[in-house]
């Protein structure tokens, strides 16, 4: 099967869902309903291993690759995550060109970066895929993709994104407007030029979206893959069959 980095990067436009709660059932529906790929929040979201291994090999099972957001800096829940079989990593809060190169070094096995090497974890199908073979598989397609969500990053956006192996970046925009304050530009200036450097570099974009119509017009403003909030998605459409004309 193709990996998620060969199809974004060969121009596929991809959809997927930022899924922040723990729901087995939630993962077979986004996988049934066709999404391309499922993103796990275990940044804001509960960080519990053993659930995110269950979700990952449940998505598996139905052919879907999984995305997972990790906590800031936590290198060892990117080896741990990327051993249990996530095909890309979201870190967030880039703010410099080092916070790049550290998490592309956790990322990735040598001679890229210093993850720590195994084959019998799942990722390695428990010691039957060749060491090399699982090697370079990984070393070929692992999707290393960053957040910058500061003015700072923003003020770095160029040296970020030329990053040997980032493969690319997610504006975080409530971040962003959180941590902008009167004397930064404002919040549309900075995520335009996120965006602008990005196809300069001919890095990934990823955008987060809340609904159909906004996922259409990132794609068609130039992202490669476009991420549903599905937290918020699914409370607007509970708030709205709550409210049914009485």
């Amino acid at each position: 099967m193709t990996s998620l980095r060969a199809r974004a990067r060969a121009g596929e436009k991809l959809i997927g869902a930022l899924l922040r709660m723990p729901s087995e059932e939630l993962v077979e529906m986004l996988a049934v309903a066709e999404f391309d790929f499922i993103l796990i929040d275990c940044e804001h979201g509960p960080a519990d291993l053993v659930a995110l291994r269950q979700h990952m090999a449940l998505a598996q099972v139905h052919g879907v690759p999984v995305i997972v957001r990790v906590g800031e800096g936590d290198r060892g829940q990117i080896l741990r995550v990327l051993d249990q079989g996530a095909e890309g990593i979201l870190a967030p809060h880039l703010d410099t060109a080092e916070d790049a190169a550290a998490l592309v070094d956790g990322a990735m096995y040598p001679p890229v970066g210093t993850r720590g090497f195994a084959t019998y974890s799942r990722s390695g199908r428990f010691g039957l895929v060749d060491p090399a073979d699982h090697r370079d598989w990984w070393l070929e397609n692992t999707l290393v993709l960053g957040m910058i969500e500061s003015p700072g990053g923003v003020a770095s956006v160029d040296a970020i994104v030329t990053t040997s192996r980032l493969d690319g970046i997610m504006v975080g925009p409530a971040d962003l407007a959180a941590s902008s304050g009167p004397d930064d530009p404002p919040v549309p200036e900075s995520i335009a030029a996120v965006h602008d450097a990005l196809a300069r570099a001919g890095s990934l974009r990823m955008d987060i979206v809340g609904t159909r119509d906004a996922a259409s017009g990132a794609f068609a403003d130039g992202a490669d893959l476009v991420v549903y909030n599905l937290a918020s998605s699914l409370i607007a459409h509970l708030r709205g069959l709550a409210a049914p004309e009485r």
